[in-house]
């Protein structure tokens, strides 16, 4: 857990996907490690239903700096019938954030199932056009594992995905980058897509990086792998010119 602290501790705000603890144990005790581990900000969280098709269910959890960030409204995409694509129902949040220059946006989180990834990623469009409308924005971000690599998309399937084709949409993480543990794979199975000119505007440029936390701690394969077989993607929003001087001064 040391570990994962660590990580979260960097950033603003976290998804972390695959939460499969029927007890309701572990995110409150990550938080209060948190918390004592970072004193200078204060932890929060909110969380999905638990999903899936069938016995095996996971959760997402949003962790943000509440002293930093708004979480104005949170959004929970229909949840499994007949005709759904998703294994997973995406879970959304409109956020407001004071110090960055992009005041308002929303986070789509995302877990494609492997099988059925481009099409999940098919229907993470609808999913967007939905949450246009709802909350009358263009500032979108989606983030998560889409499987969106090697094995589990091809070329030629991805040139159908509106997600993927869409000008608009600005793919962050690149198809060269790797998100993947093991040495033995390369593969940008995790990304993070934007789309509204405010929000492309206010990302850093180059910033969008996986983040490996193997090399950054020193940890071997083995060590790194029991806090996760992903590294992480982050991003960093431009901050606020004034937010910036007050600090400074």
């Amino acid at each position: 857990m040391g570990i994962l602290i660590k990580i979260i501790s960097r950033c603003d705000l976290s998804l972390i996907q695959e939460v499969r603890d029927s007890r309701g144990e572990a995110v409150p005790a990550l938080l209060m490690n948190l918390n004592r581990f970072d004193k200078s900000h204060i932890y929060t969280h909110l969380e999905s239903k638990r999903m899936g098709k069938k016995t095996y269910k996971e959760q997402y959890v949003y962790i943000y700096r509440k002293d930093m960030l708004q979480v104005q409204e949170q959004y929970q995409h229909p949840e499994f019938n007949e005709s759904t694509v998703f294994a997973r129902e995406p879970f959304i949040i409109r956020i407001h954030s004071p110090t960055t220059l992009v005041k308002n946006f929303v986070l789509i989180g995302q877990h494609t199932c492997p099988k059925s990834a481009m099409k999940e990623m098919e229907g993470l469009y609808e999913v967007f056009q939905t949450v246009r409308k709802k909350w009358k924005t263009e500032n979108v971000m989606f983030l998560g594992d889409l499987n969106a690599a090697c094995s589990y998309v091809t070329n030629k399937g991805l040139k159908n995905v509106r997600l993927r084709s869409d000008p608009k949409l600005h793919w962050l993480i690149r198809d060269e980058q790797d998100t993947t543990v093991r040495e033995k794979t390369r593969c940008a199975y995790d990304r993070i897509i934007i789309h509204g000119k405010e929000l492309i505007s206010g990302i850093v440029p180059e910033s969008a990086l996986p983040f490996n936390f193997k090399e950054e701690f020193n940890l071997s394969e083995e060590e790194a792998l029991e806090v996760s077989d992903h590294y992480p993607v982050e991003v960093d929003l431009k901050s606020n010119h004034r937010y910036l001087l007050r600090h400074e001064l």
